[in-house]
């Protein structure tokens, strides 16, 4: 496994695995199947109503908890200092630990910074390792590392291989924020997985064009969170170390970059009255 060291010192791994969309029903098996592949890196989300899942399995699974690497995130509807810092310590309980190793804000939506100040408060008195956010776009990653105190560690965006963020990025190494993809693989759009270029690069290496991908994407200093509840998927996906993509693979693979969201855009603002009014 390789690492990445957040700004604050904190090792993370570099690959993790993401439970979006997966079931609290299933969760737990999940990962527990991806503990059992080498999988360190758990992502998850209080909208995402499987944070006791992931509890659970962290708990069963036989590894200690200071070799895992946990995240969640604070979703909209428990925005602002109070309602954030409880949200908090319910995520705290429900995965069942002394200790959250990463917490995001989910989407820069309600009182942002309010919750900030909740997170940087729980960090403060160790019971959050590092906070950061999710779908922060570069203007309002900007604004929020200028008028904090503690400078987010990590951005979660939407990021693949034709949506590589290249102007965040920039931003990103500009502040010292570490850049963390969701959506490695677009999950499935645009043929994704038969993509002549990714399956052509893959055939070099004996690899498949999600291996080719989630390895562009690594040495491209992104951390990754693939998602499969298959745990053949989860193998695949995790045996992305054993090769290096050369400049020519590296460059063609950049050239399918279309700089455009396949999901949605923070400027439509039919997608914001949507995303406000999920309440979980």
């Amino acid at each position: 496994m390789e690492f990445v060291t957040l700004n604050n010192g904190i090792k993370m791994p570099i690959l993790g695995y993401g439970v979006y969309q997966v079931s609290n029903e299933e969760c737990e098996r999940c990962v527990l199947d991806a503990i059992s592949v080498g999988y360190r890196s758990i992502d998850t989300a209080q909208a995402y109503a499987n944070e006791e899942a992931v509890g659970n399995a962290v708990k069963k699974c036989g590894v200690p908890r200071d070799e895992l690497f946990i995240t969640t995130k604070v979703w909209i509807a428990n925005g602002g200092y109070e309602n954030a810092m409880k949200s908090l310590r319910e995520s705290l309980k429900k995965l069942q630990s002394d200790y959250i190793d990463l917490v995001l804000i989910h989407q820069p939506f309600n009182d942002y910074y309010g919750t900030y100040r909740a997170m940087e408060e729980a960090y403060k008195e160790g019971w959050i390792r590092a906070i950061g956010v999710s779908n922060f776009y570069p203007d309002r990653l900007v604004d929020l590392c200028q008028f904090v105190e503690i400078k987010p560690a990590v951005n979660q965006v939407e990021t693949h291989v034709f949506q590589q963020q290249k102007k965040a990025h920039e931003y990103m190494e500009k502040y010292g924020v570490q850049h963390e993809s969701w959506g490695p693989f677009a999950e499935g759009r645009k043929d994704f997985f038969t993509n002549p270029v990714l399956v052509e690069i893959g055939k070099k290496y004996n690899k498949s064009a999600a291996q080719a991908a989630l390895r562009f994407l690594i040495q491209s200093n992104v951390a990754v969170i693939p998602k499969s509840t298959h745990k053949d998927r989860m193998e695949q996906n995790f045996n992305v170390f054993d090769f290096t993509l050369n400049a020519e693979d590296m460059s063609a693979i950049q050239k399918l970059d279309e700089g455009e969201s396949l999901f949605f855009s923070h400027y439509d603002p039919a997608v914001v009255e949507m995303l406000t009014g999920l309440h979980r």
